[in-house]
């Protein structure tokens, strides 16, 4: 259900409502970057039960750095 590249909106925490990205797994929690406060190099793990996936599935171009998946992020915000 939480594959990589699936976007999702966070529940709780202090990134409630934000969309990001799933970008691996840490035992049974999944690790999630949106490109700005947090990018790709440091993920934040966040408990399944805090997010809700989306229809979205970002492709690999769009996570291979920062820059792009923000953009790939902020062009999904529309049509969510």
């Amino acid at each position: 259900m939480f594959e990589i590249g699936r976007v999702v909106r966070s529940k709780s925490g202090r990134d409630k409502d934000k969309y990001l990205a799933v970008v691996g797994t840490d035992g049974d929690n999944i690790l999630v970057c949106e490109g700005k406060e947090r990018p790709l190099e440091r993920p934040k793990s966040k408990n399944p039960k805090h997010v809700e996936p989306t229809d979205m599935i970002l492709t690999e171009a769009d996570m291979s750095t920062n820059r792009r998946l923000k953009k790939a992020l902020s062009l999904n915000y529309e049509k969510l």
